[in-house]
């Protein structure tokens, strides 16, 4: 197993790198998270039973859609409106339909599904277009070396529990060793290299520390959907990986961390 984890994840990485990297003839990325989104959020569905109703399922596949491809437009003329309709349209279905049973908690997961998926994943396509590969870059690298340092070392030497209730697997040594590695492959972009970027020792050790800690919130939140409907993972898609959901909980959440750092903090320091 962890042979095939180790391959999927080299052939992941060579995948992801270019469509960050390329953005000529095609935004490469953003196609990228669009098609990586919209199989994720069909695996959210099957989860919660909502791909059973297709005109939710349906309506769930559009607008994550046109939320991973809204930083394209007007922010702030497209986020509101979609977020405003991916609220009101399920509970317009709700009231329409005849048959209520179950259905107010349908439209609950589809717009949860939405959200999820689609708004956060957004925020890596806006990262991307507004302040270019190398935050990306960031972004993706620091959490993969906290995921990566958190699981051996939680394997290793992991022996107190974080979050048994959750996660059982997860430890507060494999949490703590996240932390120090999101720092340590952060300071590699302090570099004078091509994916250098205009940050100091104490942001990278600051921004390092808030990926590792919302990278592995958005983990725990995505090992509460699986035990709430019983499943170990959210699919078998991945070799070694499990499904789409579960290599994107940490990476959405860390994600939205660094373009609200990017934008809000980082630009205003230099």
């Amino acid at each position: 197993m962890l042979k095939k984890r180790v391959i999927v994840a080299l052939g992941g990485i060579l995948l992801i790198s270019t469509a960050v990297w390329f953005d000529r003839p095609l935004p490469w990325f953003t196609v990228f998270v669009a098609c990586y989104g919209l199989l994720a959020v069909l695996e959210f569905y099957r989860l919660v039973a909502v791909s059973r109703v297709r005109l939710l399922a349906g309506f769930g596949l559009v607008w994550t859609l046109l939320f991973i491809l809204s930083p394209h437009f007007d922010y702030l003329l497209t986020i509101p409106l979609l977020l405003a309709s991916a609220m009101v349209l399920p509970l317009v279905w709700l009231v329409l339909r005849p048959r209520r049973e179950g259905a107010f908690t349908s439209g609950t997961w589809a717009i949860v599904g939405v959200l999820y998926v689609g708004w956060l994943l957004s925020f890596l396509v806006a990262l991307r277009l507004e302040a270019g590969r190398n935050w990306v870059f960031f972004a993706l690298v620091t959490t993969f070396g906290s995921d990566t340092l958190a699981f051996f070392v939680g394997w290793v030497l992991g022996k107190h529990r974080l979050a048994p209730g959750i996660s059982p697997n997860k430890t507060w040594e494999g949490a703590v060793a996240g932390v120090f590695g999101a720092v340590i492959v952060g300071l590699f972009f302090t570099l004078a290299t091509p994916l250098g970027l205009p940050l100091g020792y104490g942001q990278v050790m600051l921004l390092g520390l808030l990926v590792s800690i919302f990278g592995q919130l958005g983990d725990l939140v995505e090992s509460l959907l699986k035990r709430k409907v019983g499943v170990k993972e959210s699919g078998n898609t991945l070799p070694g990986h499990g499904g789409f959901l579960d290599r994107m909980d940490s990476v959405v959440f860390a994600g939205v961390v660094v373009y609200l750092y990017c934008v809000l903090i980082a630009r205003i320091i230099v």
